[in-house]
């Protein structure tokens, strides 16, 4: 595909930082609208944001450093520009999100609201970022949708196979968090209960994840000898965690005000 969106001899802008990039705006962009339009305060939930967004970028590494252990490469080019494990990320975006909440006394759940549909349509964009670098990649497949990588430069910076077809993996999750989005965002603007719209986030994206994997293609032995992937695992565990929410309106009623420390 296209990892390099600009060469400048031995340097160059890698396309999948750019839609990363442009994923994280989008994302804050709606976030900020719709905690506006709550009568949250913009200020603090961009501040949120930005430091949900730094600790998503450590957590995606923390997660990938486990998965290759011992043979990963902390000080290789190739380390930091590989994209990290979503999951990872969000879980430790989410922790430190708890915390920010509870030193800031913003109400958990209206907050966690406004965050999801831009964390989707921001995850959405990020997941073209992948396919235009070539990782995160699929088994192979003759399905007639089938993608082929013929760039060696994605071959040479994320290890995907050249020449041969794959399901586009990328593209699943890209599609899926894009609708995703939309119905969120549509779901905001209508009644609801204080965690319905993150509860939703959490068991819709985590079931589309845990189905997709099945598609990816795992250079780690999976866990637990059974036919799981680690990521799937967490997805079972945010699914659960978004179904608390949506189950057991009354007790999400109680715990929808300020946070306090």
């Amino acid at each position: 595909m296209l990892p390099k969106l600009i060469s400048f001899g031995t340097y160059y802008l890698p396309t999948y930082g750019v839609l990363v990039a442009l994923g994280f705006l989008a994302g804050l962009w709606v976030t900020v609208r719709l905690a506006r339009r709550s009568g949250l305060n913009a200020e603090l939930i961009t501040n949120l944001a930005i430091y949900s967004a730094l600790a998503g970028l450590l957590g995606a590494k923390l997660l990938m450093i486990a998965f290759d252990w011992p043979d990963v490469q902390i000080f290789s080019l190739s380390f930091w520009q590989a994209a990290g494990v979503f999951q990872g990320g969000l879980v430790l975006a989410l922790i430190t999100a708890y915390y920010y909440l509870r030193h800031n006394k913003l109400p958990l759940l209206e907050s966690s609201d406004a965050f999801a549909p831009g964390v989707a349509v921001g995850h959405a964009i990020g997941r073209l970022g992948c396919f235009a670098a070539g990782c995160c990649w699929g088994k192979v497949t003759h399905l007639p949708w089938a993608v082929t990588f013929h760039n060696p430069d994605a071959w040479a910076l994320t290890g995907v196979p050249l020449e041969t077809p794959l399901h586009p993996s990328q593209l699943y999750e890209f599609a899926t968090e894009g609708l995703l989005f939309a119905f969120l965002y549509w779901r905001y603007n209508r009644k609801h209960e204080p965690g319905q719209i993150i509860g939703l986030y959490l068991v819709l994206s985590s079931i589309a994840r845990f189905l997709i994997e099945f598609t990816r293609f795992h250079e780690q032995a999976l866990p637990f000898g059974l036919p799981l992937s680690i990521t799937q695992w967490i997805a079972i565990a945010l699914a659960l965690a978004g179904a608390v929410l949506l189950v057991r309106p009354g007790r999400a009623a109680k715990i929808s005000g300020p946070v306090h420390a």
